[in-house]
């Protein structure tokens, strides 16, 4: 790990490689985001990820290979279907752009090294967990193991927790999750009739691997991050919808992709303003 370590970012690191590394993980980025499209289609449906061929959603037409290239496709078609020419939804290429930016970023953040590669595995998991949470109102729990299971080389390659910040950070979040859920399902279906919670249980299971995978810091300040994200986001649904429920899954994803990159550094400066001498 250590012999690439701050080589993109190295005074005498050529430009031109900078440039072409990025591109090639910005590349290799939506590639992956093309296969995310399909988990989280498929995923909810209990469709096979890949035995049946994509296809066209109305007319049931099979994509041709050469309109299968991620993001480059869509726009050589301009969102249009070859076929039919009924429209093809823009979340595909913004999937697939969205994983391909948040690759670029984490190598930005972490430079070439095995902390780098695991990180882009765990973005992956999250934008799969935040758009299919979005359209489900669910979160799978095979795609909660597999972040659960990165914390074996997350701890094993990189230094950036120990195993005690690590069961901590499994526990500090969830655990007032839990207790939350659990209060406001008893009063909601008292009082409304209804029977869920305000935090479901996916979010709970959620913040244990996350916790587990950041540690306790980086997780404290991944949920401040995606409450308050997901309660400003709630305010403008309510008032555009006048509902009040929605997915917190996409906003924790939000927190947890910004404490997987930052987190320990934000928590670090904050902690150092509370410690700081009064002039």
């Amino acid at each position: 790990m250590g012999e690439f370590t701050n080589m993109l970012h190295d005074e005498f690191t050529s430009p031109l490689f900078q440039i072409s590394f990025y591109a090639i993980v910005f590349l290799f980025g939506i590639s992956i985001g093309s296969f995310l499209n399909v988990v989280i289609l498929r995923l909810p449906r209990n469709e096979s990820l890949i035995k049946s061929s994509s296809h066209c959603m109305t007319c049931g037409t099979k994509i041709r290979a050469r309109d299968l290239i991620p993001v480059f496709s869509w726009l050589a078609l301009r969102g249009k279907c070859h076929s039919c020419g009924e429209k093809i939804s823009s979340r595909y290429p913004i999937v697939e752009s969205l994983n391909g930016l948040l690759f670029v970023l984490t190598f930005w953040v972490f430079d070439i090294n095995a902390e780098s590669i695991i990180t882009c595995v765990l973005m992956s998991l999250l934008v799969v967990v935040g758009f299919m949470d979005w359209d489900t109102m669910e979160i799978d729990e095979r795609i909660l193991g597999l972040i659960a299971i990165l914390v074996i080389p997350s701890h094993i390659f990189t230094d950036q927790s120990t195993i005690e910040q690590r069961i901590i950070g499994a526990l500090i979040i969830s655990v007032p999750f839990f207790i939350i859920g659990e209060v406001s399902r008893s009063f909601i279906k008292k009082k409304f009739g209804e029977d869920f919670r305000a935090i479901e249980l996916g979010d709970t299971l959620l913040m244990i691997a996350a916790g587990a995978y950041l540690g306790t810091k980086a997780v404290i300040v991944s949920a401040l991050l995606g409450i308050v994200i997901a309660a400003v986001a709630g305010l403008i649904n309510k008032m555009v919808s006048g509902e009040s429920k929605f997915a917190f899954g996409p906003y924790l994803s939000i927190g947890i992709a910004i404490g997987a990159l930052w987190g320990n550094g934000i928590a670090q400066w904050y902690l150092g303003l509370l410690t700081a001498p009064v002039q």
